[in-house]
């Protein structure tokens, strides 16, 4: 069974809309600025990727992931021609800090907070009517999650059409608490490459309607990929180290689910946090599964490797880590690059790790090429990982 993705919507520090994000990645525009959510006298790291919105500079406000989930659900619902009235359509919702920044303004400033604008569904009610709203917190992973829920809900018919999203805002707790682990200062986000110190946080929200396939058929209905299949497993190998063999089944489970085989795949979008494990680890997980895959297709830009396998990018180097919604995002960017024929460049790369020898990482500038399937690669803290596989709708 395949499941159609009929709207997308998306916000983040690089541009208001899917269409505008895409546009940004491939020209290698990044997000990345100094830090305004709070002072940054107490942290070593000074830079972020936030959604430079509020209302007044250098003063905080609540609410900013609901606020950022209601835009996309509304852009994707727009999008896929439907009405904003989600009675009787569940909507899951993918998240890492839900709104834990809200709390901390409260606690810290006395920002007013009503604890029921703490959970998501309480304004996807209010905004759309959505009576079925669930929440995932499965770390960076959560969004891809969610897609895996609406498949199945899907699946076995309990909906025809499912709302799946993702939303993060950078909270203080979070971003201290990643100051202090990591090792070195990281000034940017470089995944893959030689230089990469660490991961630093970004902020956005993303949103897809998945409908029973092939929701084509509906007069005037547009598919902007479909989904093959979702793999999702936890591993639960360490608390933040990435398990090579957790990640590999969870790779070749979401092959097997959709039929297909590591010479297939055209395009892979990498989890590419910029930690320099689990950069080592997905890159030599990788070149294990795609070792034997047939020579890549012709298209300009640079990529790293001697032209097998599929092209591979990393939008997290102009987004930062967006967090729960991360994977998801990643989605919404491999429809657009399998429609388009356009890979996005990982920003920063130069000098790749030893592991990503013989990967094909698009470097420099956006590359060309004909692209019929992608693989999306999200993985969290505890083993929880989650790969998807997306097909061009010609």
């Amino acid at each position: 069974m395949t499941w159609d993705i009929t709207g997308m919507g998306a916000v983040a520090s690089i541009g208001g809309t899917p269409q505008e994000i895409f546009a940004a990645l491939c020209a290698g525009r990044s997000g990345l600025a100094g830090l305004r959510a709070f002072d940054t006298g107490k942290y070593r790291a000074r830079q972020a990727y936030e959604i430079d919105d509020r209302a007044r500079p250098g003063a905080d406000e609540p609410g900013r992931a609901t606020r950022w989930l209601r835009q996309a659900v509304a852009q994707a619902l727009t999008d896929a021609g439907l009405p904003h009235d989600l009675a009787g359509t569940p909507v899951l919702v993918g998240t890492t800090l839900q709104e834990q920044r809200s709390a901390e303004l409260w606690w810290r400033e006395g920002t007013p907070l009503t604890p029921s604008d703490l959970h998501f569904g309480t304004a996807l009610r209010a905004a759309f009517g959505a009576a079925r709203t669930y929440t995932f917190a499965n770390a960076c992973a959560a969004s891809l999650y969610a897609l895996a829920m609406a498949t199945d809900l899907i699946e076995a018919g309990a909906a025809d059409t499912v709302v799946v999203a993702g939303t993060d805002a950078i909270g203080e707790s979070a971003f201290g608490t990643l100051d202090r682990v990591q090792n070195d200062i990281p000034d940017a986000l470089r995944p893959f490459d030689r230089s990469h110190k660490g991961m630093l946080m970004g902020e956005g929200a993303v949103a897809v309607v998945v409908q029973r396939a092939p929701a084509a058929s509906a007069p005037g209905r547009r598919v902007h990929a479909r989904v093959r299949s979702v793999g999702i497993n936890c591993d639960a190998h360490h608390p933040t180290a990435p398990d090579p063999e957790g990640i590999t089944r969870v790779v070749r489970d979401a092959h097997r689910r959709a039929g297909v085989g590591p010479g297939d795949i055209d395009l892979v979008m990498l989890h590419g946090s910029g930690t320099p494990k689990n950069d080592t680890t997905e890159a030599g997980v990788l070149a294990q599964i795609f070792a034997a895959g047939p020579g890549g297709r012709d298209g300009g830009g640079d990529s790293s490797g001697d032209g097998a396998g599929p092209l591979m990018t990393a939008v997290k180097s102009m987004t930062g880590h967006t967090l729960g919604g991360s994977g998801l995002l990643s989605l919404v960017v491999a429809a657009l690059a399998l429609r388009q024929g356009t890979v996005p460049p990982v920003l920063g790369l130069s000098d790749p790790v030893e592991e990503a020898a013989g990967l094909r990482l698009v470097q420099g500038t956006a590359a060309t090429a004909g692209l019929g399937l992608a693989q999306v690669d999200a993985f969290g803290f505890g083993g929880i990982n989650a790969a998807a596989i997306v097909e061009a709708v010609r």
